[in-house]
């Protein structure tokens, strides 16, 4: 018989079946792995290159160095208003012109400390007739297209507020931050009067709380605003030109609340301590209101605040957080930077979100029903009004770097236009109360997001004191399941 022919053993013979598994995976996991990156490179290739720079070109967060700000004053104001300009300008931080209709006389130390100054192009040659305004409101209304024209580099957002405009910048930058600059914007705010809503517009945003335009939106405005002002000679002021060319280019006003024009006289205390949930960006009509603290001058008081509040959280400023104390039955509001009242008894947090009625209509004879939002009465009875507790100090907490304290006080009972005689307290009454001490962390991030996102109130809670004469309360993020309820 023949020899039967030997063949040499296969690789995988010497090999237990496991590891032939394991070398059929790997050589499976390869093939698909080759085949994923292939297919990549196939997509890539089929993007547009314009498609590739768009992507790699995103702009950088917007800054404070992207915003300019445009002022209107005049010769004879500006000595007197621009204190206030001094309270929240920062040099060397922000950008800006202060437009005025003559020269000034500009000290050194103003030059380096202040925005620089500028006069207004000649508006002779425009027609203005309506004879209860002043031919000035032509030549403001034109500030936003003159500081266009500087063609200042790298601006996203022209900013336009009267000489007593006080602005928050960090605010106001948390604002437009969340907005796209590269579109057609115009954001600002109502009168606080119905009554003049409807005399100028409902679509207009009030110069005086101030207003943005994006760089695309006053590119265009600075095309056409001229021939746009001839068309409107009847208009009465700056701002209700400017609406009516925004209403040219078909651009709607963005309603933000945190502008304020303070179309209103008297004590600004009811709208400040429940403001809404929204960044404060800017005060106006600081000299027809009384002072933000009593017992100071309107620019003590304002500096009180930037000094502090606004220096140290300046996004919780003014932002009303709403607590109870259950075994007291009391009620509480914290304006955080401002104030804290004591209520006795139970007041829902509806109640306590509606501004109380301490000022009056812009137009005196109007009554509540001539607001542009709800409001609710100061009450007679003293028994029934809050106890305020003003802000007296800010500070970072020694232990806690994270974390702010504010001290209120001493106590003072709201004044409601009656009867301020004794009322029979109960033992549980806050009479025995001096000073209240809020401990919050700072929240700087307190804006940031998408335009998506939903605000929400912050919650306080009263914490134990080892003084019965002083309370304590600590404010911050509500908890997943926590509410603002007795």
């Amino acid at each position: 018989m023949k020899e039967e022919s030997k063949q040499p053993p296969s690789p995988s013979s010497f090999l237990p079946p496991r590891a032939t598994h394991r070398l059929l995976k790997y050589a499976m996991l390869c093939i698909a792995v080759t085949y994923i990156l292939y297919t990549l490179m196939l997509i890539l290739l089929s993007i547009p290159k314009s498609a590739t720079i768009a992507i790699s070109s995103r702009p950088k967060p917007t800054s404070l160095t992207h915003i300019v700000f445009g002022i209107a004053s005049s010769a004879k104001l500006w000595g007197k208003r621009k204190s206030y300009v001094k309270l929240w300008w920062r040099p060397g931080l922000l950008r800006g012109v202060v437009w005025l209709d003559r020269p000034v006389a500009i000290s050194k130390r103003e030059v380096s400390s202040m925005p620089s100054i500028r006069i207004s192009g000649n508006t002779s040659r425009f027609r203005y007739t309506n004879k209860r305004g002043r031919r000035s409101a032509i030549r403001i209304s034109r500030i936003v297209a003159e500081t266009f024209r500087l063609g200042l580099s790298d601006v996203r957002w022209f900013v336009m507020g009267d000489d007593d405009t006080v602005f928050l910048p960090e605010n106001l930058l948390a604002v437009l931050s969340r907005l796209d600059h590269r579109e057609f914007y115009y954001i600002g705010s109502q009168s606080e009067s119905h009554l003049q809503n409807i005399f100028f517009s409902h679509g207009m945003a009030y110069g005086g709380g101030g207003f943005a335009i994006s760089y695309p939106l006053a590119a265009a405005l600075s095309k056409m605003q001229d021939r746009c002002i001839q068309r409107y000679p009847e208009l009465y002021g700056s701002d209700d030109r400017i609406q009516a060319c925004m209403a040219e280019l078909g651009v709607q006003v963005t309603h933000h609340s945190g502008f304020h024009q303070y179309d209103i006289h008297g004590n600004l205390f009811g709208l400040l301590a429940a403001h809404p949930v929204a960044p404060l960006v800017s005060l106006h009509h600081l000299d027809v209101v009384t002072p933000v603290f009593p017992n100071e001058t309107r620019a003590a008081g304002l500096r009180r605040l930037f000094d502090g509040p606004v220096r140290l959280d300046s996004s919780a400023t003014m932002q009303q957080s709403i607590c109870y104390d259950r075994e007291k039955m009391w009620t509480i509001s914290v304006s955080w930077g401002f104030a804290v009242q004591i209520v006795s008894g139970i007041l829902s947090p509806r109640e306590m979100e509606k501004p109380l009625r301490t000022f009056l209509n812009w137009h005196r004879k109007a009554d509540y029903t001539g607001y542009a939002f709800n409001t609710r009465p100061v009450a007679r009875t003293p028994c029934l009004r809050p106890f305020v507790f003003y802000l007296q100090l800010a500070r970072i907490d020694a232990k806690k770097t994270n974390r702010t304290v504010t001290h209120y006080g001493p106590r003072r009972l709201l004044d409601g236009g009656g009867s301020n005689g004794d009322c029979n307290w109960t033992d549980k009454a806050p009479t025995m109360i001096e000073k209240v001490v809020v401990s919050k962390p700072i929240q700087s991030s307190m804006w940031k997001g998408g335009l998506n996102r939903t605000p929400r109130r912050s919650c306080c809670r009263v914490q134990k004191s080892q003084r019965k004469t002083t309370m304590r309360i600590d404010v911050g993020i509500c908890g997943e399941d926590e509410i603002i309820g007795i």
